[in-house]
């Protein structure tokens, strides 16, 4: 199985599709030159490659696996974290105070793509540490910061996140994990999590759990949750892995995909942890690591879509079947020529959101900007969605063009599906950033959905003269947005919650059309690019209208049919 890190794609975007000169030009990401960019999108992309490609199948028929409580991880797979740790790549964006780079999201996202499309199963590790990076520089105390920080930043610890347990999953505020002052300052940490990613492995020093609980005075749900850091083993007077805490991996679940990531149940029998920030705003410190993992997890459906896209082309253009217009391999017949086209086109489409995303976290970050805040905010659950579905679309796609091979395991082909469909489920699903999207995110009613259908109108109308072909639908279905945007605000939440997927689909369905005319006015109408945005703008933006009509549908309907109405 090859894979080729998209090196250039990424080249192209940040040149001229989501500015990422504009990031670059703040005094936060100045170093982040263009020669320092290129630099770090060639050595990404070689490991990537190279280092992490190979384990791709590896993980997948040998699976991690626990053995007398100790987990061990897939041939290999040690090798390939210390390649991406001692490369500095988990702390690509960490303060430098603390041993990282300082670099700008917009090049985290980048690099965790090409490693997740290597191999996914490995990048889960240093997304969780990343995300816990973020938690405790903005949330943990200096003393806990100078312990944690550097050593998560050199990849010698790792790090994880514990939310979930049998009775709460997305309602989070049903947890019952209690935290008891231990009258020095630590807490005793008790409870069971499940599904937790990455909770051991047998190559880093240190695993250091985030764990959400309750201290005993706690109010019930979400505003009585705090946060702990508990450390697998607690550190000495030196700062050096100590004595075992009291917790322990109960047992590994046994997955669709993502076999080489082992995905535990955690026990914790009075653990030592330490809080994290204030008593009872354990939610706004998780939030923080959740946000940064949301766009991590549209990343990774991007990645998938990339790797099944590779995968799928590599075999359509060496399997011979027929005569076609253009010789006789797969790829000349129309419809499997309409799959590879539509599978390239969305993957471009969901990369440049997801750069976007990136690229405006960073200009918050940097400016302080109330208003890249809100385009930030707007833009993540959008990432996350559109990524992962497309990842999904993809991968199964891929099956597709391989025809009967597709459904043999030794093709490969199948692992891309399985790996990714729990992208859509984790780290809150699909169902749920759409209602964030058309609830949380329209507070403002809807002011930042405006702001950014006023830029795609806006570069739409410009290249109208020019390009009537393509600026004309996308025009056209940016006005539809708007117009489907000033409906939804108006309606009652649940009928928006009755849309919300659609309303979502709508949003990155025309932001997708926008980036790809943006890259066929740089490329050139006629180049590759400019093509791939012909595919995209007739055949996949044409969806839009129908997407609109979903929305204004609300709820009657569904709530018409009765429970006993679904069961007959």
């Amino acid at each position: 199985m090859t894979y080729r890190a998209p090196v250039a794609d990424y080249q192209f975007l940040f040149d001229h599709v989501v500015d990422l000169g504009g990031v670059t030009s703040t005094d936060r990401f100045a170093e982040a030159t263009p020669e320092t960019t290129a630099a770090i999108l060639e050595e990404a992309g070689k490991m990537a490659s190279e280092v992490i490609a190979p384990l791709q199948r590896v993980g997948d028929q040998h699976p991690a696996v626990l053995e007398n409580g100790v987990v061990r991880t897939s041939p290999g797979f040690a090798d390939g974290y210390r390649a991406i740790a001692e490369g500095g790549w988990i702390g690509m964006a960490a303060s430098p105070e603390y041993g990282g780079m300082g670099l700008p999201q917009s090049l985290l996202n980048a690099v965790n793509e090409m490693i997740g499309g290597a191999c996914l199963s490995l990048q889960l590790n240093p997304l969780m540490s990343q995300g816990q990076i973020e938690a405790l520089e903005h949330h943990a105390s200096d003393e806990i910061k100078a312990l944690y920080l550097p050593k998560l930043i050199s990849g010698e610890w790792c790090g994880t996140m514990n939310l979930t347990e049998p009775q709460a999953g997305s309602d989070v505020g049903a947890l019952k994990t209690k935290a008891v002052p231990n009258g020095d300052g630590t807490y005793a940490v008790t409870g069971q999590k499940i599904y937790i990613t990455w909770a051991d492995n047998d190559f880093s020093e240190n695993v250091c759990h985030l764990v959400l609980a309750r201290l005993p005075d706690s109010p019930e749900g979400t505003k009585g949750i705090s946060l702990f850091m508990v450390p697998k083993l607690i550190p000495d007077d030196s700062g050096k892995p100590g004595v075992a805490n009291t917790l322990k991996v109960v047992s590994l679940e046994h997955k669709l995909g993502l076999h080489g990531s082992p995905t535990a149940v955690m026990q914790y029998d009075g653990a030592k942890g330490w809080l994290i920030g204030e008593p009872h705003k354990g939610m706004a410190a998780m939030f923080t690591m959740m946000n940064n993992a949301r766009l991590g997890v549209g990343g990774q459906g991007v990645a998938i879509a990339e790797a099944a896209y590779q995968h799928a082309l590599a075999y359509a253009m060496d399997r011979k079947q027929g005569k076609t217009p253009a010789g006789d391999a797969i790829a000349g017949h129309a419809d499997v020529r309409r799959m590879l086209a539509q599978m390239k086109a969305d993957v471009f489409a969901a990369r440049s959101i997801s750069a976007a995303c990136a690229a405006a976290i960073d200009m918050a970050s940097a400016t302080g900007s109330e208003d890249w805040k809100a385009r930030a905010a707007l833009l993540t659950p959008i990432a996350k969605a559109f990524g992962t579905d497309v990842g999904i679309d993809v991968a199964q796609q891929g099956i597709q063009v391989h025809g009967g091979m597709g459904f043999i395991e030794e093709t490969g082909a199948a692992q891309f599906l399985r790996d990714v469909r729990v992208t859509t489920i984790y780290e809150g699903t699909n169902g749920i950033q759409a209602m964030d999207l058309v609830a949380r995110k329209m507070m403002d009613g809807g002011e930042a959905a405006y702001a950014l259908i006023d830029d795609m109108e806006a570069y739409a109308e410009r290249c109208k003269k020019e390009h009537p072909e393509l600026a004309g639908p996308v025009f056209t279905a940016s006005e539809t947005l708007r117009e489907t945007t000033e409906w939804l605000v108006e309606q009652p939440m649940n009928d928006r919650f009755a849309g919300a997927v659609s309303y979502l689909r709508l949003f990155a369905r025309v932001l997708g059309a926008y980036y790809h005319l943006c890259a066929a006015r740089s490329a050139g109408i006629d180049s590759a690019r400019g093509k791939l945005a012909g595919v995209y703008i007739r055949r996949l933006l044409s969806e839009h209208g129908g997407l609109a009509d979903n929305v204004r549908n609300g709820a009657d309907d569904l709530y018409a049919l009765s429970d006993e109405d679904l069961a007959a």
